[in-house]
């Protein structure tokens, strides 16, 4: 089965700045999201999906818990809540968990995966994210930092796209214009910030937006290189954490959401 872009028509619903506010202090959800049910039936125009993949390393079968799971599901629920709020796309409440081992992930045509630095894939699993992205899913690479991170990133997307190589971004590209206009772009750190004043991790000083794309120029892969977009929508109803880290991963967010979803 083939994905097919559909046509959304999206409007703003409140100002950006106003919603993270809201979220800092009206008490937005009692963040007990371990205990949270997923709601399997709900009907929805989007739908976040989490990559589950396991970490160069780690124990207990490959999995880890800062692995591809971290800020999870917070960060996943919160930015779809704010999807809902500042939209009019119809986003559903609870995130989807995808395997690359199961033909399931062709039915869901965007992907978030977070610790991309540390992945690792089979051949199996490497060819079929290669056939997913090539049929037209979208994945948003998020929260590694510094040149051995990429380096193990590199790694990875080598097994998936020997072929392809990966771009920096340029201002004027239509990700960044397709809803919010965003010329203008700043580093956006991990909660450590709150107590190292750093926006930075390790030596990822400079950040980075780059892709990997198709034949057609479509972008497949989005890259979020020295950033952690999902710390800034996880952490987004902390009023220790500055808005407008927040304000930038949310307008960044939906502006991949509309991109993956009409491209």
């Amino acid at each position: 089965m083939g994905f097919r872009p559909r046509t959304l028509f999206v409007s703003l619903a409140l100002g950006l700045s106003t919603v993270l506010m809201a979220f800092q202090q009206d008490g937005f959800a009692p963040w007990d999201m371990e205990e949270a049910p997923a709601q399997t039936n709900e009907r929805a125009e989007f739908t976040f999906g989490r990559l589950r993949f396991a970490t160069s390393g780690s124990s207990f079968g490959g999995w880890r818990r800062l692995g591809w799971s971290e800020d999870f599901p917070k960060a996943d629920r919160q930015f779809s809540e704010g999807v809902r709020r500042l939209t009019r796309l119809n986003a559903r409440s609870t995130e989807k968990v995808l395997d690359l081992d199961s033909d399931e992930i062709f039915n869901w045509p965007w992907l978030y995966a977070v610790n991309v630095g540390r992945w690792n894939f089979t051949p199996a699993q490497s060819q079929r994210l290669r056939e997913y992205l090539l049929r037209g899913g979208f994945l948003l690479a998020d929260n590694f930092h510094g040149a051995a991170e990429w380096q193990t990133f590199l790694e990875g997307m080598s097994k998936v796209f020997p072929e392809r190589q990966v771009e920096d971004l340029k201002n004027n590209d239509e990700i960044f214009h397709v809803l919010y206009d965003l010329d203008e772009r700043f580093q956006i750190p991990g909660y450590q910030y709150i107590w190292t004043g750093r926006t930075y991790e390790r030596d990822g000083i400079e950040p980075h937006w780059r892709a990997i794309r198709d034949d057609k120029g479509r972008i497949m892969v989005a890259i979020c290189h020295n950033m952690h977009l999902g710390d800034a929508w996880e952490h987004a109803d902390d009023p220790r954490y500055p808005e407008r880290f927040s304000s930038l991963a949310y307008r960044l967010g939906i502006n991949y959401i509309i991109y993956g979803m009409t491209h």
